[in-house]
């Protein structure tokens, strides 16, 4: 039997299901998670990253909100060694060779970092290792793609920037507005990321991005994460093929090294049929060795996102 293709996953919202249920359980089979301990395990998710996402409903978000995604994280996932937290390039060959499945923590819109650095300096030393500055929305660093006045980062934005960069937090700028996108290109010389964006040529969804941003992505040697929201994938009707189309455009644009997978899983309200959960990736999987070479499967499930991680994650 063959070996499956180890994945590696560059978004999901398992936490906030866990945040606004408490009694969810990732250990429990049946506990309703689209990304579970079982079913990342039976796709051979190898490394999965968690977004700390605050709902909506909060509407003055306080730094002990992350503060209680970060206690579930701890005390829910990576509990008893099953899962262990990738801090650092030790830990990626740590995890990358033993049974373990690695997790990496992530935040989805700092709102309430409020530009203070030892906010920022605590999320680091806590494990956080990526940061999309907002949501949909503005906030006081940037405007999100849906903020009416479509700005880009403020200049206490643009500190947050340079703090981040000089801690080795990594800059996500999925979510971000298109003028918020240019200024973070702007600000730093380091690769970012956009973990869960579709190309918008295909279609013409906001959250997608135009080809020069895909472009700037390459240039720089960020990370592409092809996601599965079905509305990002196709306006009237998302397959895994229309999922394949998105690779084959940003693959065209010279984005094989750059392509990855951020599925948004447990964040979305309906789904690709049949890759509806994490256990279905073997679907995806399926699929790409139709169309793709060994090696270009390997690079889009996990060579790609491995390579950034070990080029960018601090050394100990």
């Amino acid at each position: 039997m063959m070996m499956r293709v180890r994945i590696i996953d560059g978004h999901c919202d398992a936490l906030y299901k866990m945040f606004e249920q408490p009694s969810i359980d990732f250990y429990d089979p049946a506990a309703g998670l689209d990304v579970s301990y079982a079913r990342i395990k039976q796709a051979n998710v190898k490394i999965q990253f968690f977004a700390i996402f605050l709902p909506e409903r909060i509407t003055v978000p306080q730094f002990d909100h992350y503060l209680e995604y970060i206690n579930i994280f701890y005390r829910k996932i990576t509990c008893d060694g099953r899962v262990r937290l990738i801090k650092n390039r030790d830990d990626l060959y740590a995890v990358w060779h033993s049974d373990q499945i690695g997790a990496i923590l992530t935040l989805e819109g700092a709102d309430a970092v409020q530009g203070n650095p030892l906010y920022t300096r605590t999320l680091y030393h806590l494990g956080v290792r990526f940061v999309g500055v907002t949501w949909n929305y503005g906030n006081w660093a940037a405007d999100g793609i849906l903020e009416p006045r479509q700005s880009g980062f403020s200049n206490r934005g643009k500190s947050f920037i340079k703090d981040c960069c000089d801690l080795g937090i990594l800059l996500d700028a999925s979510h971000l507005s298109a003028a918020a996108f240019w200024d973070l290109a702007a600000a730093t010389a380091k690769p970012f990321v956009a973990t869960h964006s579709n190309a918008k040529a295909l279609c013409g969804h906001p959250r997608n991005l135009d080809d020069d941003q895909l472009r700037e992505l390459i240039r720089r040697d960020g990370r592409i994460g092809v996601t599965f929201v079905p509305w990002f994938v196709d306006s009237a009707n998302a397959t895994i093929d229309g999922v394949l189309r998105h690779i084959d455009y940003i693959g065209a644009l010279g984005g094989e090294r750059q392509l990855v997978f951020g599925s948004d899983f447990d964040g979305i309200s309906r789904a690709i049929p049949n890759l509806e959960h994490a256990g279905q990736y073997v679907n995806l999987v399926d699929a790409l060795e139709k169309r793709y070479s060994g090696t270009q499967v390997q690079r889009f499930l996990n060579g790609n996102w491995f390579s950034f991680l070990e080029r960018h994650l601090p050394v100990h």
